[in-house]
């Protein structure tokens, strides 16, 4: 069903023009506010938003994916639902793996700035380094996205249509 098909593909859009909005955002944030802590607390909310929406997004999507697969190549199917269960883990991780062990890494700071450890102070290193692991689970759920996006949109459904014999189907006839 291309109605299906082009619904999928304006969530898989969605989602990842939120996530290259979000990029915008974070740095704008830390630009122009006055502290840095209060740019991480805009960041870090608004990359909840995102990952929520990516996990509830990935689920529509992986329904939407069981529906009229009859004629659908099974390979381009299986690719596109295996990048779809990636958005959705790369998200889950993000949210309650990296940010619950940020929010810990916070906590032991006793309300502390970032800024105000030592370079070498071993919550600052922690703090950083998961910092890392969290773009790069982003940045990974984006190509995902961005390459079953384009699954989606290249994934014909089935060639029922052309091998019956309709007499009013001139493709046969016309080809250049």
């Amino acid at each position: 069903m291309k109605f299906i098909s082009d619904i999928r593909l304006l969530l898989i859009g969605l989602w990842l023009g939120a996530a290259v909005f979000f990029v915008g955002v974070a740095q704008v944030a830390f630009a122009v506010l006055p502290q840095r802590e209060l740019a991480g607390a805009v960041v870090n909310r608004t990359l909840s938003i995102l990952n929520f929406s990516g996990l509830g997004i990935a689920f529509l999507l992986l329904v939407m994916s069981m529906v009229a697969v009859k004629n659908a190549n099974k390979v381009l199917l299986w690719t596109d639902r295996v990048l779809v269960i990636f958005i959705a883990i790369a998200c889950a991780v993000g949210q309650f793996v990296i940010g619950l062990m940020l929010a810990s890494v916070r906590a032991q700071m006793g309300g502390r700035p970032i800024d105000e450890l030592a370079a070498d102070d071993p919550l600052r290193i922690q703090f950083n380094n998961l910092h890392e692991y969290s773009v790069w689970v982003l940045m990974a759920a984006m190509i995902a996205a961005f390459i079953a996006f384009f699954v989606v949109a290249n994934r014909k459904m089935g060639t029922s249509a052309k091998t019956t014999n309709d007499p009013y189907n001139f493709e046969k006839e016309f080809k250049i």
